[in-house]
């Protein structure tokens, strides 16, 4: 199963009757709110889900900003929007892909088998749009975690020693030379610098698995992937980090997604933080 699907091919599925649960993941770090952008104007037949209530759980002290959310939330915002156990989902948001990936890992570390993003978004979209809020069936979507791999603070330390932990982050947040958000600037000690950007084209859309995978085979993943290191991945509080194992997912690589990320790591200062281009 692919783990994206063009507007193309789901505009093609949509005009044979092959409808799959339609969610509206929009976020964007510092807002517009989503929920009034899907109120302007969303995919026929989808459902918009929150990231900030629904995807994620309130932070708390030595959390990151946005932890797993509660499998009884979670669960029952899949349901309300009609997902069932084994019916196939596309999740979309604006175009940056970080909304709709959170959502998309979530599905599948959850245990459902069928679930894509839109490439591109909503702004590759270019069939019809609708402000009218559908009423879906409930759901019987029952969730299963683990059935992708999930980093704590101290799996993603040894990761960063033993495999190949990749930071998802701004370039320059990494290195430290600025940091708008977390109190700390820097990365964890052996990461490698892999901003989730550089995984996409100018129009928002991923690169080819080809050239995605030669960019993560650069970055220290091994295209034998039984012999190569295990791949982890971290951002700033774990959503463009989604994206990068969504992108590494279409290269053909497994990855851990470090949920707690940078703003977790930060949160305990007895944690080592290094600074600079290199991960040592």
């Amino acid at each position: 199963m692919t783990a994206i699907i063009s507007a193309s091919a789901l505009a093609s599925d949509l005009a044979e009757g092959s409808v799959p649960v339609l969610l509206d993941a929009r976020w964007k770090l510092g807002g517009p709110p989503g929920r009034e952008e899907y109120e302007k104007g969303h995919l026929p037949g989808a459902v918009y889900v929150d990231l900030e209530t629904e995807l994620a759980a309130p932070a708390r002290e030595g959390t990151g900003r946005h932890p797993l959310p509660g499998l009884e939330t979670f669960t029952a915002a899949m349901r309300r929007a009609g997902v069932t156990q084994e019916g196939p989902v596309v999740v979309y948001d604006g175009g940056q892909g970080w909304g709709a990936a959170r959502a998309w890992w979530l599905l599948r570390w959850a245990g459902h088998p069928d679930v894509r993003v839109l490439d591109g978004g909503l702004a590759a979209w270019q069939g019809p749009v609708t402000t009218e809020v559908p009423d879906p069936p409930e759901g019987d979507f029952d969730p299963v975690p683990g059935s992708l791999p999930l980093l704590d603070a101290d799996g993603a330390a040894a990761l960063a020693r033993t495999g190949l932990l990749l930071d998802a982050r701004a370039g320059e947040r990494y290195r430290g030379e600025v940091e708008p958000i977390d109190p700390v600037g820097g990365h964890i000690p052996g990461a490698v610098s892999a901003p989730t950007t550089e995984n996409v084209t100018e129009d928002g859309t991923f690169r080819s698995p080809e050239e995605l995978r030669r960019r993560f085979t650069g970055l220290g993943a091994d295209a034998d992937t039984d012999a190569g290191p295990e791949v982890g991945v971290y951002c700033g509080s774990g959503v463009s980090a989604a994206h990068e194992v969504l992108a590494l997912a279409v290269a053909g690589f497994d990855a851990a997604l470090y949920v707690g990320s940078w703003s977790e790591w930060t949160a305990d200062g007895a944690r080592p933080v290094a600074t600079g281009p290199q991960p040592g």
